[in-house]
């Protein structure tokens, strides 16, 4: 564990504003919800006061924050494992992850993770929240992840996700023909009935998702799909509600549907291919140093590209 000590004046422009917020803008080096936390554990004192995450400030006041940064890691062991990296400076990693590979250490998957596999790659991820990962993709879902390298990065980082303002574009191969794109902004929940999934619900969180069509193939569409939200299975979730589930997708995908008049070799490429068929192939985001715009990129894996090549073989016909 290390100490943290930071002193600011609250500027007279604050004034009215909530406490955590102005900390936020203060501190850009912790996220708002590291600095709420201290806020609620007495942590940060105004004029000697300790104050609510809620508290308007007036301006003026002499802020004081004593707080203990862990750890994060707890159990959390480095391991050996290799990452296909699209892109490295100081600051960030953005990593290609492959299909297979748990983002987290959890039940059922306490190590082999790309979080283990972080902490291998640069040891001093281990004093950055989860080994600075900012955001997730499912354990069967190929594409890039943006790993923060320090505690500024995370900080900008994660600002730019709540803010909305990083990019995160899939392809995503479904069931059926889709006429044209779209939006789906409909919100999603943990389904009633079966707590482990997720299901679009009146009570859920807002989740907004869009779609175009790159190709059409007779029984199957490309999509390239947009998050302006970022909820838990989220496209997995808004493609099964149209009744155009991702291809392969154990949860919300249903049976197996062959294609009326495929070939037996388009039979047998669908029967095997076993994962959603959804890739993260492009981020954008803002370079939390410099500020300039950061695209990067990543191929469709092997085994998409090979159920694709089959459907257009097919098609072509």
């Amino acid at each position: 564990m290390s100490r943290v000590h930071l002193e600011a004046e609250i500027p007279a422009a604050a004034a009215g504003q909530r406490l955590d917020r102005v900390l936020a803008r203060l501190f850009p080096d912790y996220s708002r919800s590291r600095l709420q936390h201290w806020i609620r554990a007495g942590a940060v004192r105004l004029d000697g006061m300790l104050p609510a995450v809620r508290t308007p400030v007036q301006g003026g006041e002499r802020v004081v924050v004593d707080a203990t940064l862990p750890r994060d890691i707890g159990e959390v062991q480095p391991e050996a494992i290799a990452l296909e990296l699209r892109y490295v400076d100081a600051d960030l990693f953005v990593v290609d992850k492959p299909a297979g590979m748990v983002v987290h250490p959890a039940a059922g998957n306490p190590d082999h993770t790309l979080q283990n596999a972080l902490l291998h790659l640069d040891p001093a991820l281990a004093a950055v929240p989860r080994a600075g990962i900012v955001h997730r993709l499912d354990k069967d879902t190929s594409g890039l992840l943006v790993v923060a390298r320090n505690l500024a990065a995370h900080a900008a980082l994660v600002r730019q996700l709540q803010e909305r303002t990083m990019g995160r574009t899939y392809l995503a191969l479904v069931r059926g023909r889709l006429v044209a794109g779209g939006t789906v902004a409909e919100p999603i929940g943990r389904h009633p009935r079966d707590r482990k999934r997720m299901a679009v619900v009146r009570e859920g969180r807002h989740a907004v998702t869009h779609y175009r069509v790159l190709e059409r193939f007779p029984a199957h569409s490309l999509l390239q799909v947009r998050l302006e939200t970022g909820r838990t299975h989220q496209i997995r979730v808004h493609m099964a509600h149209l009744r155009h589930p991702i291809v392969g997708d154990p949860v919300y995908g249903g049976r197996l549907q062959l294609p009326a008049g495929g070939s037996a070799g388009l039979r047998v490429a669908l029967r095997d291919f076993r994962r959603q068929a959804l890739h993260a192939a492009r981020l954008t985001l803002c370079h939390p140093r410099s500020g300039e715009r950061l695209e990067v990129e990543a191929p469709v894996p092997a085994d998409m590209a090979d159920l694709l090549q089959r459907l257009r073989e097919d098609a072509g016909a």
